[in-house]
């Protein structure tokens, strides 16, 4: 099985880099796991590609290796013989555009398609189709600068007026900020500037907050034997210190300046018990939303407890580095499901056998 990896973006240096740092640990964990034969594809932010004559994606490797037209670097995937692609690009092209080439070039991929990821970025649409299939969602309101404050974001309006305030298609938790009822309006103004700015088309999605509670997020897998809700992953906040995940407590530089993840810190995030009374319904959710944005192989979610135990559906996330480290990786480990296995079920979905003399793998 020849398998591609399809990383780096067109779009900027910070999704480049982002993709390197997950797509460096999907590439030596499969090498090491699988008998498959890996290539690479490394697309830099002026849009040129790089196809190292060896699989590997140190700055040494991609510095020295030719930069070429996108022409020239499809012709070479051609000639190289590509059974199915792993894209690990994290940028809007890269989740939809550098997808919809794989299905031009009739290239058999892992992962959701361009429409579903398309779908699932807009966080507005998403959470549009997944309550309309029966899942709570927080009431929220899509707003630019100079729109009035959603009623229900008003002081006195039946509730507290707390609202979280984000941009409609930002990653990462960008831009989103917690404004509460009792903050001036020049807050929330502020708020929505900011959301507005870090959005590609201007707006910002305005929700009712959801008083903790807990905050998990739910991966569901499609399997040889069907879809599989995923152990949960439970992420540190606090009512009081830390009401909401914000872009600092997901990544951050070194002392050298290079990007790391700090939300697998045994401190900020942990697996939750099978046995955990929140479970069932957080799977519940969790698979209706799945079905309702037309995943395939793998779906991730986000969703906040209320004091009750309720979940309300926040956002998707629909990729998969196949990192070790990588969010569907970590809870498929925690069900007994290494990363060779993990790929192979996806691999599965493509019509795609398993290699004579796998090197691992539970199912």
């Amino acid at each position: 099985m020849r398998l591609l990896h399809l990383v780096g973006s067109p779009t900027d240096d910070f999704h480049a880099e982002l993709s390197l740092v997950y797509a460096r640990g999907a590439l030596a964990s499969l090498q090491e796991g699988t008998d498959h034969e890996h290539v690479v594809a490394f697309v830099a932010p002026d849009g040129l590609w790089r196809l190292p004559d060896r699989p590997a994606l140190d700055d040494a490797t991609l510095g020295s290796t030719e930069p070429v037209e996108l022409a020239t670097a499809l012709r070479r995937v051609r000639e190289v013989g590509i059974d199915a692609a792993l894209p690990q690009m994290f940028c809007r092209a890269g989740m939809t555009h550098y997808r919809a080439l794989l299905d031009v070039l009739d290239l058999p991929y892992l992962g959701n398609d361009p429409a579903t990821m398309a779908l699932g970025a807009d966080k507005a649409r998403a959470r549009a189709v997944v309550a309309a299939a029966g899942v709570p969602v927080p009431e929220g309101a899509v707003v630019r600068v100079g729109d009035p404050r959603p009623v229900f974001a008003r002081p006195g309006s039946g509730g507290s007026g707390d609202v979280v305030v984000k941009p409609v298609d930002a990653d990462n938790s960008a831009g989103v900020t917690l404004v509460r009822g009792g903050e001036p309006d020049a807050a929330y103004v502020a708020a929505v500037a900011a959301a507005c700015r870090d959005d590609g088309s201007g707006r910002a999605l305005v929700e009712r907050y959801v008083p903790l509670g807990r905050e998990v997020r739910c991966g569901v897998l499609a399997t040889r034997e069907g879809l599989v809700a995923l152990p949960l992953e439970e992420y540190a906040v606090d009512e009081a210190a830390s009401p909401v995940r914000l872009a600092d407590s997901k990544l951050a530089r070194d002392g050298a300046g290079d990007l790391g993840l700090v939300a697998k810190d045994v401190t900020r995030a942990w697996i939750v018990p099978a046995d955990d009374p929140v479970v069932p319904a957080v799977h519940e959710a969790a698979l209706a939303a799945y079905d309702a944005l037309g995943c395939r192989h793998y779906g991730l979610f986000d969703l906040r407890i209320d004091p009750e135990g309720r979940p309300w559906f926040l956002e998707a996330g629909l990729y998969c580095s196949y990192a070790p480290t990588s969010v569907v990786a970590t809870m498929a480990r925690a069900a007994g499901i290494d990363l060779p296995a993990l790929l192979q079920h996806g691999l599965d979905r493509l019509g795609l056998p398993a290699p004579a003399h796998s090197l691992g793998g539970t199912a």
